[in-house]
């Protein structure tokens, strides 16, 4: 087997291990905790399926490939809930080596082209980045809004940071902000979102 394919093989058993990584968002039904893998397959699918709802022509091919590689680096540097302030502090940092490590399984030129689209979605300035975005936020309501608000209650969300999460979705489709402002103002009324 030469190199090159030897390193591009090790990196893919390697990502394997993003199955391990549990989220704070529980699948539908009141399902188990999802893992990474299954949230960058669900956003990828949404984001072919609404990519009509961008707020401008993207290419959805590397929104896709965004969608399906944005949490690769938590498979070391580990997941940050959302609402988790203290983490959100050190989350730049770890998942800059996270990508350092995991990328530099890759052959050399397929590690630059994904830490940059890694980078892409992170610096959340082009087109596909901002819509990528969108269905980073706009997954994990949905499955929050399926279960009755549950993990909403169990971490005692309020409105103010559930919206300021929520209000980096307009950059990338106002459409699907418009609904998600409307999930989250049905699960305020009903009790599940603190005002």
């Amino acid at each position: 087997m030469d190199d090159r394919l030897k390193k591009q093989i090790d990196f893919i058993l390697a990502i394997d291990k993003e199955k391990n990584i549990l989220r704070q968002t529980h699948l539908t039904d009141h399902g188990r905790a999802e893992n990474d893998a299954e949230h960058a397959w669900h956003m990828a699918i949404m984001a072919y399926l609404l990519r009509d709802y961008a707020n401008e022509p993207v290419d959805i091919g590397r929104v896709m490939i965004m969608c399906l590689i944005h949490d690769i680096v938590e498979i070391y540097a580990g997941d940050t809930y959302a609402y988790d302030d203290a983490a959100l502090k050190t989350q730049k940092a770890r998942e800059e080596e996270a990508k350092q490590r995991i990328y530099s399984l890759l052959p050399e030129d397929q590690k630059q082209e994904m830490m940059a689209i890694f980078d892409e979605f992170e610096e959340f300035k082009t087109p596909e980045a901002k819509f990528a975005h969108a269905m980073d936020n706009f997954q994990p309501l949905l499955l929050n809004n399926s279960n009755d608000g549950a993990d909403w209650i169990r971490h005692g969300v309020d409105a103010a940071h559930v919206y300021g999460r929520q209000s980096q979705s307009r950059m990338g489709s106002e459409k699907i902000y418009e609904a998600t402002d409307e999930i989250l103002k049905e699960n305020i009324i009903k009790g599940r979102i603190k005002p």
